[in-house]
């Protein structure tokens, strides 16, 4: 049976969740429920290269598209999470439209930096020709977080890079930059407003991390059709806490 990797969906709300815990087999749950994605959170959890290899493995074995959150914007980084199948990226800390025109390059053959191997996941193990390898790379997506005040005066300017997928709003730290402690200040929400009125003005996808259901409803709502609801440690405390009697 041949490898198929898993794409990221594009269309309509989609719901996701973050993956903080370097196991395989929470892939592998995870892809037996209704989730339509799922982001292995590499910039604040302890994800080597092999234990992301695994993840992505689990990935393709359920068909459940993982993005990666890149620790780092940096050539290397981006090359080795796409060469073992990731579905796209979640880039950190998008501040301007040249980092955004970077971070594109270093997913392109084709007019960019990434360096090309015919032997990796992405390219089926050698199995595609060049053309087809070169086809099946050109698909990442590329979603950038928006979590600075920089960033969201920037915006309009990054969605407008070609090959920026969408726009993803990291209200924490939108909220440090400003000089607040709290992600639900006035002041940063009406931010991130900004930032999904442009976003949907763009034609983009516009993506956000919310904490429950009543946050997806609220800014589904909005427009934010890519969710990230929490996290694999989340829902595991949730549920253990569900179990035991508040009386």
């Amino acid at each position: 049976m041949p490898l198929t990797l898993p794409t990221m969906p594009r269309d309509g709300l989609r719901i996701g969740t973050f993956v903080k815990t370097a196991s395989p087999q929470v892939v592998e749950i995870l892809g037996l429920s209704r989730l339509d994605f799922a982001v292995i959170d590499a910039e604040h959890a302890p994800f080597d290269r092999t234990t992301l290899d695994l993840m992505m493995m689990a990935s393709c074995a359920v068909g459940l598209p993982l993005a990666v959150r890149i620790p780092e914007v940096r050539s290397a980084t981006v090359l080795s999470t796409l060469d073992i199948g990731a579905a796209g990226l979640l880039v950190p800390h998008v501040d301007t439209p040249a980092i955004a025109r970077d971070v594109v390059a270093m997913t392109r053959h084709r007019g960019g930096v990434r360096g090309f191997s015919g032997s990796p996941r992405f390219a089926r193990y050698g199995t595609l020709s060049m053309t087809q390898s070169l086809d099946a790379g050109a698909g990442a997506f590329v979603m950038c977080q928006i979590e600075s005040a920089e960033a969201v005066a920037n915006a309009a300017a990054i969605a407008a890079v070609d090959g920026v997928d969408g726009l993803f709003i990291g209200y924490a730290d939108l909220a440090l930059s400003m000089g607040l402690e709290s992600p639900q200040a006035p002041a940063v929400t009406e931010a991130a407003e900004k930032v999904i009125a442009i976003g949907r003005a763009a034609g983009k996808t516009v993506g956000m991390f919310v904490a429950n259901a009543a946050e997806r409803d609220r800014f589904a709502a909005r427009g934010v059709e890519w969710i990230v609801l929490g996290s694999d440690q989340s829902l595991l405390r949730q549920a253990a806490d569900a179990l035991v009697p508040t009386s």
